[in-house]
């Protein structure tokens, strides 16, 4: 049996529909692992979660609204892409909950109103747009303006980083570390790795975390969709340190084994190359499981590649972490001309 996380979870809302379901892929592994002496392969479908199939956001917002609320907030500001999934998530979630949502969004203000950024608006939240250059310079500064505007109009904000990735938002794959390796053994394995998709880095923080503490020989291992393996590497140890110092949980950082894969980063962030388009579509037909082309296209995109390279070889079972995001293939419904309908 596995163990249980030797911490106290703090307070969370019950958002999401948990456990998700672990489902074999044995098509794809049927195709891409098995006859060359590779793994089978897994999805946790954490894609189910709930509010508008919201993915691994939720997970996180179940902790980080929890805190809103025991602060007395009564807005949630936060930011990402224009088709941020955490964005659209926070936006249903304040819905849900009656809390007003403002979103800080990087893109170009003329912007179809599709995808995410429709749902967004759906939802009733706040959008202001801001070009890249603008939106990364300003960041901190836009976070501080509409907090104190919120304020002069009485409501106190809670500001959440990019994908809820700090110290905090770690609780929602800490707790889905425990939950995830629960659902294999009642398969009868134990993963040698856990994949996922990185774009922010609190996913890949909270798992690494969570095999760590449970005593696990799993390796996590993150698909990078943006920035490079340095700079996820260091941004899993700075939310790993946050949560260390807000818990009082001392945390060996050196022993952390923190391993990001940022070779099928492709053109950039929310860019995809057309190899990413055709592994969606592969997937959709043999297994009926949707990806998108920002993350969890892109990284599973990497997965494939590296098992017909032999990168897990001799290895029985991965995991890969669905996290969402099948609303971004609208916006991008040109790159799948390929596929006549």
């Amino acid at each position: 049996m596995p163990k249980s996380l030797p911490v106290e979870l703090p307070e969370r809302l019950c958002l999401g529909n948990l456990p998700t379901p672990l489902q074999p892929l044995d098509r794809i592994s049927e195709r891409y692992s098995l006859p060359f002496g590779g793994p089978r392969i897994w999805v946790k479908r954490d894609d189910l979660t709930e509010f508008g199939m919201s993915g691994n956001k939720l997970r996180k917002l179940e902790f980080v609204a929890a805190e809103a609320l025991s602060r007395g907030c009564g807005t949630l500001i936060t930011c990402g892409g224009i088709q941020s999934n955490h964005c659209r998530t926070t936006a249903l979630v304040g819905a849900r909950l009656g809390l007003g949502v403002h979103l800080i969004l990087r893109g170009e203000p003329d912007t179809l109103v599709d995808g995410n950024l429709l749902l967004d608006h759906l939802a009733g939240a706040k959008v202001s747009i801001y070009p890249p250059k603008e939106y990364t310079a300003e960041l901190g500064r836009n976070f501080a303006y509409w907090q104190e505007e919120y304020l002069g109009l009485g409501h106190r904000s809670l500001c959440i980083p990019t994908g809820a990735s700090d110290g905090l938002g770690i609780w929602g794959y800490l707790s889905a570390s425990q939950e995830l390796i629960e659902d294999c053994h009642s398969q009868g394995f134990e993963p040698e790795y856990i994949v996922s998709a990185t774009g922010s880095g609190g996913t890949q923080a909270g798992l690494t975390l969570g095999c760590q503490l449970l005593q696990v020989k799993t390796k996590v291992t993150g698909y990078a969709v943006c920035d490079s393996a340095a700079y996820f590497e260091g941004k899993v140890r700075e939310d790993i340190f946050h949560w260390s110092r807000l818990t009082g949980n001392e945390i060996n950082l050196s022993s952390l084994e923190v391993d990001v894969n940022a070779n099928f980063i492709g053109p950039g962030y929310g860019a995809a190359g057309p190899e990413v388009y055709q592994t969606i579509n592969e997937v959709a037909s043999l297994e009926g499981i949707l990806l998108d082309p920002v993350y969890t296209g892109k990284a599973f995109h990497g997965l494939l590649h590296q098992l017909r390279n032999g990168s897990y070889e001799g290895c029985s079972n991965i995991v890969f972490v669905h996290t969402g995001g099948q609303f971004a293939l609208f916006p991008y419904r040109q790159n799948f001309s390929f596929q006549t309908v």
